[in-house]
C-alpha cells in the first residue's frame, strides 16, 4: 500500500472541498467482513485528476455523477478519479471489508468470558481506508452522517448522539467539521452509565463482563470528567464543540485512548478488574485529561499535515498534567510525570531515531515516516517544551495565545507558524525564536554547577551548560538549595531557591555557607539532564528521602538514573540508593518509577548474569523492607506501597519459595488478598523459574476465563523454561495467516506470548533464536502491518541477550533484510539501547565506555 505523500496530499487539496460523508456500514455479516457504502459530496475548484482511498476485500461498485467507475481500476488502496470538472461531485462506493485483529480499522473482538463481540474503530493516520472510502487526509474536513445496521441486542456508539431506528439500524447525529482520522464507532452489547453534565449528555460504556468494575468506579470516572471538561470551559474562551460526550473502554486497543470527537476510545485495562494503586488511578484521570484536551486542540482545531503532530500530542500532554492538578484530588501529577514520563523522552531524544519536536515539513514526506513520530519525544518532550515555555512567558500570556489560535482556527486546521504567531500576539517574549530552539532541534542538554567554597563562609556556582550537535536551548529553572536538619536527622531543610536563566545568568555569589546539596532544575521546570556536584552527590546518597518535596526527591533520582544509563554511575550504586531510600519513600509514582528501573533495566540489562542473581536479591530485600514498614492498620497510603512492594517482589523472586506460599493460601500475609492480577504474575514469575506446569496454567485460565486471563496463560505457556514450549510460543508468534489451521495472534496476545517469552533466565535456551528473530522479523511486519510490525519490534526484541553478536544480527538486519518503516524504527531503537547496555556494562567493570 501507498504512501500518501505530502505533495500528493497538497496538491489534492488545492483541487478540491469536501462537504460531506454519508457511510453506511452493515456488521450484520459475520465474523470476517463487514458492508461499506460511502457517499461523498466534494467541489472541484478547477479540472483535474484526482483519487480516493480504500482498502476493501471487494469493490463491488463505484460510480462519479451516476457514471460507473471500474471497480478493477482500484490500485492497491487508490481508485482514481480522471477528468473531473470544475463543480459539484457525487462519488459512490459499495464495497465488503475486512474486520482487524490488531487494533487498526474496524478491531473485532470476542469476549472469552461470555462469547458476545465487540468492534470499534481506530481511523489513525491512514486506517480510515480500512472502513470506508476517503480523501484521507487531515485538512480536508468534512461533516460525516453515519448509519450503522447491527446485531440485534447491540448498541452503537459514534461522534454524535445515536438513535435507534429499529430492526438494528442506528443513525448518528451530522458532526461538524472534522477530519477522516477522528471517525468513530464502536458497536457490540454495552454495558452503559449515562448522565447529563452542562446540559450535554455524558456516557461510560464497556463490555459487560466487565460491567461490575465500571460501576464501581463510574462516580469516580465520572466526577474526575465533569471537573476536567468545568475547568477547560474556565481556561478556554471556546466551548466544548461536540453535542456528547462518550468514553468507551474497548478491548485489545493498542495505544492509551484516542481522541474521536465525542466518543474517545480507551483501553480497557483503565476498567481496573484487580487492585491498583492511586498513582495508577492518577495516571487513567491524566489519560482523561488528556483525551479531553484534544477535543480542543486536535479535533476543534487540527493539524494541517502530520509533522505537526507534537501539536496534537505534546499540548495534550501538558494539558492532562496541568488541568488534573488543578482540578482533582491528583495533585502531585508532575511528579508522575517526572519519574514516569520524562525518561521516555530524554532515551527518545538521545538515539540515532531523535527527531525535532516540530521536524521540517520535508522530514516528514509522507505517513508511514509520520507514523514514527509517534514516540517519547512528540509526547513527553514537547509536553516538557511548553512546560518550560510556560514557566518562562507565563501562564496569563500562554493561555491567552491559546484562546487566540482556537479562535482563529476553530473546526479548520493550523500550523506551527499559526501557533507561534498566537502566542508572539499574547506576549512581548520572542516566542518565535524559542520555537527555533526548542522545537527545531535534537538532543538534550546537560547541566553541571561548579561549586566554589572561599573563606568566611563565602560560596559561589557557575552552571555548565553542553548540548547535542544542534547546539544548547535557553532555560528557565529554579536551583534548590538545601541544608541538613541539625535536629532531625536524614532530614533537609529549604533555603530561598535561586532563579536562574541560561545562558544569561552569569556566577552566583553568596555568603553563610554553601548549602549541604545544591540541586539545578529542581521542581523540574525545564528538559535538561542535570548533575550534581561530588558534596551534593554526597548528601543526596545519605539524605535523599529526607527532601521534603516528592518533586525534588523525582529530580534527584531522574539525574541517577541519567548517570546510570551514560556510564557514570555504576548500576549497582543506584540500587544500594534505592535499598537505603525506596523504604522511607511516601510517593508511590517514585517507588513505582525506582523499582521499574532497576528490576527492567538495571537487573535485566545493565548486569551480568551473575551481578543479577545479586540485584534480584536486593530487590527482593527492599520489597520485604517495605512490606515491613507498611504492616498493620491499613491505609490507602500503605495499601498502594504494599501493592507495589509485592508485585516487585514476585517478579524478583529467585526462587519459588514465599510466593508460591502466597498463591496456595490466595493472599499475602497482613495483605492484600490475591486478585487475578497477582494471581498471573506469580503464575508468570513461577513458570520462569520452571516451577510450575502446563496443566496448571490450564487451570489457572479455567479459574479466570476473561481476557487478561487468556492473556495471562499466553504468557505463563511462553515463559516456561521447555523447549517445546519455546517452539511453541515461537510459531505462535510468527504465523501470518490461518492457512496452515494455526490461529494468527491478535495484537495484545502476540505482546503477552512475547513478554513471556524473553526471559534472561532462560539465556542459554534463547540463544538460538536471537538470529531467527532476525531472519523471520521482517515478514512478519510486513505481513501484519504497523501495529503488529511495532509490537515485534518493541515486545518480541531480544532485548534480554545484551551480546556483541545480537548487536552484528540486528546491524545486519537493518542492512540486507529489508524491514517496513515501523520495524526499522523499533529495530535502531532497540539497538542503540543494547550499545547503551554493552557501554554501561563495560564501563561497570572498567573495560572502556
Amino acid at each position: 500500500m501507498p504512501a500518501l505523500q505530502r505533495d500528493e496530499a497538497q496538491t489534492r487539496a488545492r483541487l478540491i472541498d469536501v462537504h460531506r460523508y454519508a457511510v453506511e456500514l452493515d456488521l450484520t455479516h459475520g465474523e470476517e467482513r463487514f458492508g461499506s457504502r460511502t457517499v461523498i459530496q466534494f467541489t472541484a475548484r478547477a479540472a483535474g485528476d484526482t483519487f480516493v482511498e480504500l482498502k476493501p476485500v471487494e469493490l463491488r461498485s463505484a460510480t462519479l455523477d451516476g457514471h460507473p467507475l471500474d471497480p478493477e481500476a482500484l490500485d492497491d488502496n487508490r481508485l482514481p478519479l480522471t477528468g473531473l470538472t470544475p463543480g459539484d461531485h457525487e462519488l459512490r462506493l459499495d464495497a465488503t471489508m475486512r474486520y482487524s485483529r490488531t487494533g487498526e480499522g474496524m478491531h473485532r473482538f470476542t469476549d472469552p468470558a461470555d462469547g458476545e463481540a465487540y468492534v470499534y474503530t481506530q481511523l489513525f493516520m491512514d486506517d480510515v481506508q480500512r472502513v470506508f472510502a476517503a480523501f484521507d487526509q487531515p485538512d480536508l474536513k468534512a461533516v460525516f452522517e453515519l448509519t450503522v445496521t447491527a446485531p440485534e441486542g447491540w448498541s452503537v456508539l459514534a461522534n454524535g448522539i445515536t438513535e435507534h431506528l429499529g430492526q438494528g439500524r442506528w443513525k448518528a447525529a451530522p458532526t461538524p467539521l472534522i477530519s477522516t482520522y477522528l471517525v468513530a464507532v464502536a458497536a457490540g452489547p454495552w454495558h452503559s452509565v449515562r448522565t447529563e453534565h452542562a446540559g450535554l449528555p455524558f456516557g461510560i460504556h464497556c463490555r459487560r463482563s466487565l460491567a461490575p468494575h465500571l460501576d464501581a468506579d463510574a462516580e469516580e470516572l465520572l466526577d474526575l470528567t465533569r471537573r476536567c471538561f468545568d475547568r477547560y470551559h474556565e481556561i478556554f474562551e471556546e466551548p466544548y464543540p461536540f453535542d456528547s460526550y462518550d468514553q468507551a473502554f474497548v478491548p485489545e486497543f493498542n495505544a492509551g485512548a484516542m481522541e474521536n470527537p465525542g466518543l474517545v476510545t480507551f483501553r480497557d485495562e483503565f476498567v481496573f478488574r484487580s487492585a491498583v494503586t492511586d498513582t495508577e488511578r492518577q495516571t487513567r484521570g491524566m489519560v482523561i485529561s488528556h483525551e479531553m484536551a484534544h477535543m480542543w486542540f486536535g479535533d476543534l482545531v487540527t493539524l494541517q499535515w502530520w509533522d505537526d503532530i507534537w501539536l496534537n500530542e505534546s499540548f495534550a500532554e501538558y494539558m492532562g498534567y496541568q488541568v488534573l492538578a488543578e482540578a482533582t484530588r491528583f495533585t502531585d501529577t508532575w511528579t508522575d510525570f517526572a519519574v514516569a514520563r520524562k525518561g521516555w523522552g530524554y532515551d527518545a531524544d538521545q538515539r540515532p531515531s531523535t527527531h525535532p519536536v516540530a521536524p521540517a515539513p520535508e522530514d516528514v514526506p509522507d505517513t508511514a515516516s509520520a507514523l514514527l513520530n509517534f514516540d517519547g519525544i512528540s509526547y513527553a518532550k514537547g509536553a516538557s517544551a511548553l512546560r518550560q515555555l510556560v514557566a518562562w512567558m507565563g501562564n496569563k500570556d500562554f493561555l491567552t495565545g491559546i484562546n487566540d489560535h482556537f479562535a482563529r482556527h476553530r473546526f479548520g486546521n493550523a500550523t506551527l507558524a499559526d501557533f507561534i504567531d498566537s502566542l508572539a500576539r499574547a506576549t512581548d517574549r520572542d516566542v518565535h525564536a524559542w520555537a527555533a530552539r526548542w522545537l527545531r532541534t535534537t538532543g538534550v542538554d546537560t547541566l553541571t554547577p561548579e561549586v566554589r567554597e572561599g573563606a568566611d563562609g563565602h560560596w559561589s556556582l557557575t552552571v555548565h551548560q553542553a548540548g547535542s550537535a544542534d547546539g544548547t536551548r535557553p532555560h528557565h529553572l529554579t536551583v534548590g538549595l538545601y541544608d541538613h536538619d541539625p535536629h532531625t536527622p536524614g532530614r533537609l531543610l529549604p533555603r530561598a531557591p535561586l532563579s536562574w536563566d541560561l545562558p544569561h545568568t552569569g556566577d552566583h555569589s553568596a555568603t553563610g555557607g554553601r548549602p549541604a546539596l545544591l540541586l539545578l532544575n529542581d521542581q523540574d521546570l525545564t528538559y535538561a539532564k542535570v548533575r550534581l556536584d561530588p558534596r551534593s552527590w554526597d548528601t543526596a546518597l545519605a539524605a535523599l528521602s529526607g527532601l521534603p518535596d516528592p518533586l525534588t526527591r523525582a529530580v534527584v533520582w531522574n539525574a541517577a538514573r541519567d548517570m546510570v544509563r551514560d556510564g557514570e554511575l555504576p548500576p549497582t550504586a543506584y540500587l544500594d540508593a534505592a535499598r537505603a531510600h525506596l523504604p522511607h519513600e511516601t510517593d508511590l509514582a517514585i517507588v513505582q518509577g525506582v523499582l521499574a528501573f532497576a528490576r527492567t533495566q538495571i537487573a535485566d540489562r545493565y548486569l551480568t548474569a551473575q551481578e543479577r542473581h545479586t540485584a534480584l536479591t536486593t530487590l527482593t530485600a527492599l520489597s520485604r523492607d517495605i512490606l515491613r514498614r507498611t504492616e498493620g492498620p491499613e491505609n490507602g497510603a500503605a495499601t498502594g506501597l504494599r501493592l507495589v512492594a509485592v508485585r516487585a517482589l514476585i517478579s524478583s523472586a529467585t526462587t519459588p519459595e514465599g510466593i508460591q506460599d502466597w498463591l496456595d493460601d490466595g493472599s499475602v500475609p497482613g495483605g492484600p488478598h490475591l486478585d487475578p492480577e497477582l494471581r498471573w504474575r506469580i503464575l508468570g514469575r513461577l513458570a520462569t523459574l520452571g516451577a510450575t506446569t502446563p496443566a496448571l496454567i490450564d487451570a489457572e485460565l479455567t479459574r479466570d476465563p476473561s481476557a487478561t486471563g487468556r492473556e495471562g496463560a499466553a504468557r505463563c505457556h511462553a515463559a516456561l523454561p521447555d523447549p517445546a514450549a519455546k517452539q511453541a510460543a515461537w510459531d505462535a508468534l510468527f504465523t501470518t495467516d490461518e492457512t496452515g489451521g494455526k490461529p494468527v495472534l491478535s495484537n495484545y496476545l502476540f505482546t503477552a506470548t512475547a513478554t513471556g517469552f524473553w526471559a534472561p533466565e532462560h539465556h542459554d535456551l534463547l540463544r538460538p533464536y536471537v538470529a531467527r528473530y532476525f531472519a523471520d522479523v521482517p515478514a512478519l511486519a510486513a505481513a501484519r502491518g504497523p501495529a503488529l510490525a511495532a509490537a515485534a519490534g518493541r515486545d518480541a526484541f531480544p532485548a534480554v541477550v545484551v551480546e556483541e553478536d545480537t548487536l552484528r544480527l540486528g546491524e545486519s538486519c537493518l542492512a540486507d533484510g529489508d524491514p517496513t518503516p515501523a520495524l526499522r524504527r523499533k529495530l535502531i531503537d532497540q539497538l542503540d539501547d543494547l550499545r547503551r547496555a554493552l557501554a554501561v556494562r563495560a564501563a561497570a567493570t572498567g573495560s572502556g565506555a
